[in-house]
């Protein structure tokens, strides 16, 4: 089937985005991306492991974390996974403005976890002075969540940037890959979180 040619809900493909060449090739270069960002992130797992206990005489994790604005986001992230998943839903089923309207509560949902992020760290920096540049332990920590955060931004910058490029183009066998790589993406972001939550946080307030 050519990607042009017009597409019904009853001629469009089970699996739109593995339909087409292009689409799988997408898949084999996504899947490369996501091995240097796996590469990426487990050093900086690795780092912030080391680090961790390198205070330089400020406050410990167990002293300034904030467990309750931490989960509300960590909710937050996961909650924007389901709602990507019942986007792919929508797009495997040829609905393309519901595939829109479940990706934009995704969004909306990215971005209350990125404001609760900023909250969080501008409360770290006022209330107990814990910089990128007071400890090594600082510096691990920024590098860590703040190079998820950049993630996350990514994340919704690709998926806002599909959602209006598309708006009048609709769904077709072109474009099906992108929607469904760029919640592959996200799928790994909220992975990453989750480790994050528990050997950052949960690790760090038992001590």
């Amino acid at each position: 089937m050519h990607v042009e040619e017009k597409l019904t809900a009853e001629t469009f493909p089970a699996s739109p985005e593995k339909a087409t060449l292009e689409g799988k090739n997408k898949f084999i270069g996504f899947w490369l991306f996501l091995g240097g960002e796996t590469v990426l992130f487990a050093s900086l797992f690795a780092t912030y492991l080391a680090l961790k206990d390198s205070v330089n005489g400020g406050e410990p994790s167990t002293a300034i974390f904030d467990l309750p604005l931490v989960f509300v986001a960590t909710m937050l992230l996961l909650t924007s996974s389901l709602t990507s998943v019942y986007a792919m839903y929508h797009m495997k089923n040829f609905n393309f403005k519901k595939m829109q309207l479940w990706l934009g509560l995704t969004v909306l949902l990215g971005l209350a976890f990125l404001c609760l992020e900023i909250y969080e760290f501008n409360h770290y920096v006022h209330e107990y002075r814990h910089t990128i540049t007071s400890s090594a332990f600082g510096s691990a920590f920024y590098t860590l969540v703040g190079t998820h955060g950049a993630h996350v931004l990514f994340g919704l910058c690709w998926i806002i940037t599909l959602m209006v490029r598309n708006a009048k183009r609709g769904l077709d066998l072109y474009n099906a890959p992108k929607f469904y790589v760029a919640s592959l993406y996200w799928h790994f972001i909220d992975v990453v979180w989750v480790f994050i939550f528990t050997v950052v946080y949960l690790m760090g307030l038992v001590g």
